[in-house]
């Protein structure tokens, strides 16, 4: 019953999650076309409006930690769609330092979903059933993504960004009713694997916690921040122009399907990935991902056919809805561990978002330096480290403990 109550809510969550997004997704397709609707003077404008949200999260991850670590769930989730709700209206204003205000509250908003989504799985789950529950809900909420960048843009070019932004507004004001009929007011606890005479207030810091962060961090420079950021450039270098159909197709457009390509299998694929990692153990399937991953980066420089690079490159985009699902939830087991789940989980969430919001900039300075072929197979490199050091002894830790759960 606990586990069925608790698919429940991480369902929910999700979903909750989803609506919140949809504004936020809308934005990465139709504010680069719509600038000046919003009142914008310039497009450097709309790239600090893209990227500022990132960038606020990095500092407001400790406090808003804290909160949960004090105030518990259910009203940390009402602010996240209250603040969703402000700023997804707010789009169909114009200017620009009201749009700055907006787009740093939905960084917050953010925060407050990723650590509240974060919290209520480690509360509802064991080792046995944890993986299962975080593709669950890294597979559902990314509908909100995939919905609002593909119908976003089509009810902005038929209805106008403000008619769209305060219709995207009304979809999130749902959440509140989920939030508070299937959310419980509470769910942060401590740790069920500690006794009550080891809790401690403070983060404890092992040699596997470090490496689930240094990993954490480094999976969302290369995806998120390193493998966004250079998609597009990668694909112009290779092949600025292919022909699907009789059709004459750029590398925006092939770089937006590999893309998107990722949010339309993760609602499936990453619970299936989440499930089989609490089956055959989280550190063996990290470093076979991995170790693909190191492969198909190492093989972007490789004389290959475009159709099948193109598999290549969707072959990485695959290693990374299994590398997300994993690291996120070997950060939860570690959290299920402390004393203080809340402070680890915190710190996960900073360390990924720096991660993220660094690729960009070493990936562009590296390209500078040692172009793009350089920059992928030093990221195959890293990754073999990476392998290398879940295989050491740190890495071992985690498979006594997959293996005692797999007993």
């Amino acid at each position: 019953m606990r586990d069925k109550n608790g698919k429940t809510q991480v369902i929910t969550l999700a979903l909750v999650t989803a609506m919140c997004l949809l504004g936020d997704s809308m934005l990465y397709v139709a504010l680069p076309l719509y600038w000046r609707e919003a009142g914008l003077d310039a497009l450097w404008e709309v790239g600090v409006l893209l990227s500022v949200n990132r960038l606020v999260r990095v500092p407001l991850g400790p406090f808003i930690g804290k909160w949960y670590e004090r105030a518990g769930g259910r009203s940390g989730l009402t602010i996240a769609v209250l603040l969703a709700f402000v700023t997804t209206a707010s789009y169909g204003l114009q200017g620009f330092w009201l749009w700055l205000l907006m787009r740093c509250l939905w960084g917050a908003a953010w925060t407050f979903l990723r650590l509240g989504a974060y919290s209520l799985i480690v509360s509802v789950s064991d080792e046995g059933n944890r993986g299962h529950f975080m593709g669950l809900y890294n597979g559902l909420y990314r509908l909100g993504s995939l919905g609002g960048m593909l119908a976003g843009p089509l009810l902005v070019a038929w209805l106008g960004l403000r008619t769209t932004s305060f219709l995207l507004a009304g979809v999130s004001l749902v959440a509140f009713v989920l939030v508070y009929v299937f959310i419980p007011s509470s769910f942060t606890r401590r740790s069920g694997d500690a006794s009550p005479a080891a809790v401690r207030p403070s983060l404890r810091w092992t040699g596997s916690v470090a490496l689930t962060m240094a990993s954490g961090m480094f999976v969302a420079m290369c995806y998120q921040g390193m493998l966004a950021s250079t998609l597009s450039r990668l694909i112009d270098l290779r092949q600025p122009f292919t022909v699907i159909g009789g059709m004459v197709v750029g590398s925006a457009v092939v770089a937006g399907v590999v893309q998107g390509a990722r949010w339309v299998w993760e609602p499936w694929a990453a619970p299936w990935f989440g499930r089989w990692s609490d089956r055959c153990g989280r550190r063996r399937m990290l470093v076979g991902a991995v170790l693909a991953a190191a492969v198909l980066f190492g093989l972007t420089a490789a004389p290959l056919p475009f159709a099948l690079w193109l598999g290549v490159l969707m072959g990485i985009q695959l290693t990374g809805t299994v590398l997300t699902t994993v690291m996120d939830t070997l950060a939860a087991d570690e959290a299920s561990r402390q004393a203080n789940g809340a402070s680890l989980l915190t710190c996960y969430s900073v360390v990924t978002d720096l991660g993220a919001a660094a690729g960009p900039l070493l990936a562009f300075w590296a390209d500078g330096w040692f172009g793009l072929n350089g920059l992928y197979a030093g990221t195959a490199g890293f990754l073999l480290a990476m392998a290398a050091a879940w295989s050491g002894r740190a890495g071992q830790a985690h498979a006594a403990r997959d293996n005692k759960v797999l007993d």
